[in-house]
């Protein structure tokens, strides 16, 4: 199986990761010369397929199968024109994708499927969250405790060129679940938690059974798999939901391969998303039953002898990152690390039979950094919110 991988930032490492799990090829596609995914992939080529699509249409012929990893509208419209009666499969969904990414579109489909979401302003009091309507993760998120922390808020996405959306802001656990569609059914897949920093990106994302409950987990399958049927999904969608004391409230959707999610789910169950979604394509066989470990996958930064969590923003700052399995005791790291260097990332990954085992290896790994990179500061910040 050769796969081609369109992006090259943190959609592309997660795409390449998974694909090197799965024993895929892949050639991974971007414009800049630096993506940090082409250093995880057998091969790169530094291509824009809307400047160059004649060189991107030959590109795609000799591979078995194309998956995006990029939230460009422009290019992933140009991507499923290109491929939608050529013989190379296309790992995406440009229809679900239109209505997911738009936060109106996506709240108002929600609302007649009688799928539970967080209570408008002015419905609601202080504090709301304000979100950019297409854009997801914490790019352009602002937390407001009045009218004038909403205005500020408001300001913000429109200097970015996008609609405001003003929610209530709940108490709870971010979780998050992916989803698949298309032969005929949908499938989820394990729940996940998900830990922000204190520009409310994601820095840790924990895969465990006890996530939830196990009628809260079959309840945010259900949702999930609700949505996937309301948009006749075809390809992967990640659904996020704040679990509130009155229940779970969904907060976000995204129909693509997201990055730092599937990666914890292959390490705590052994299911690898990406090889689901081919395997879905191509209508294969069902998969092995998932184990039942628990994981954990995060980010850090080390600069000049201070160490600290960082979001997924920070970490794609990342130079020629490769995957070692072992370094400071962890299961595996993707990362730049060497030795003597004073500014370099990692994402570590962990897997245990149960929570308090993970707990204990990811503290050592940490515990081992600081020893033998004689760092002098350590910082795992939350988020600047309740």
């Amino acid at each position: 199986m050769r796969l081609a991988i369109v992006g090259g930032g943190p959609q592309g490492m997660e795409a390449a990761y998974l694909a090197k799990k799965a024993g895929f090829e892949t050639i991974t596609i971007d414009r800049r010369n630096d993506a940090p995914a082409f250093s995880l992939s057998d091969e790169y080529k530094i291509l824009d397929p809307v400047k160059r699509e004649s060189e991107a249409r030959l590109l795609f012929k000799d591979c078995d199968a194309v998956i995006p990893a990029c939230e460009n509208v422009e290019l992933l419209s140009r991507l499923d024109e290109m491929l939608r009666y050529s013989m190379t499969p296309f790992l995406f969904d440009i229809n679900s994708y239109i209505i997911t990414s738009s936060k109106f579109a996506s709240s108002s489909m929600m609302e007649m499927a009688g799928i539970p979401t967080p209570r408008g302003w002015k419905d609601c009091g202080y504090p709301v969250i304000v979100r950019p309507s297409s854009q997801t993760g914490g790019a352009g998120v602002t937390i407001a405790y009045d009218e004038k922390g909403v205005a500020e808020g408001i300001d913000k996405i429109l200097m970015m060129g996008d609609d405001p959306v003003i929610q209530e802001l709940e108490e709870g656990r971010t979780v998050s679940v992916e989803v698949i569609g298309g032969g005929g059914g949908f499938r989820s897949f394990a729940v996940t938690e998900m830990f922000f920093d204190t520009d409310l990106d994601c820095k840790r994302v924990v895969c465990s059974p006890s996530v939830l409950t196990e009628k809260k987990e079959e309840e945010f399958k259900r949702m999930a798999e609700t949505i996937a049927d309301n948009i006749d999904l075809m390809s992967l969608m990640n659904v996020v939901a704040t679990d509130t004391p009155n229940g779970l409230k969904v907060m976000e959707l995204a129909a693509f391969l997201p990055s730092q999610t599937p990666s914890a789910v292959l390490a705590a169950t052994g299911v690898n998303m990406l090889g689901e979604m081919v395997r879905s394509k191509f209508g294969y066989g069902s998969p092995a039953p998932p184990k039942g470990y628990s994981s954990s996958y995060e980010h850090f930064v080390i600069r000049h002898g201070k160490m600290r969590t960082c979001g997924e923003k920070e970490f794609a700052n990342v130079r020629f990152p490769r995957t070692i399995r072992g370094l400071f005791g962890a299961d595996e790291m993707i990362t730049d690390f060497s030795e003597g260097k004073g500014i370099w990332r990692c994402t570590m990954i962990n897997s245990a039979r149960n929570e308090e085992e993970l707990e204990r290896k990811r503290k050592r790994c940490i515990e081992t950094i600081i020893e033998e990179c004689d760092i002098s500061e350590f910082a795992d910040t939350p988020p600047d919110m309740p």
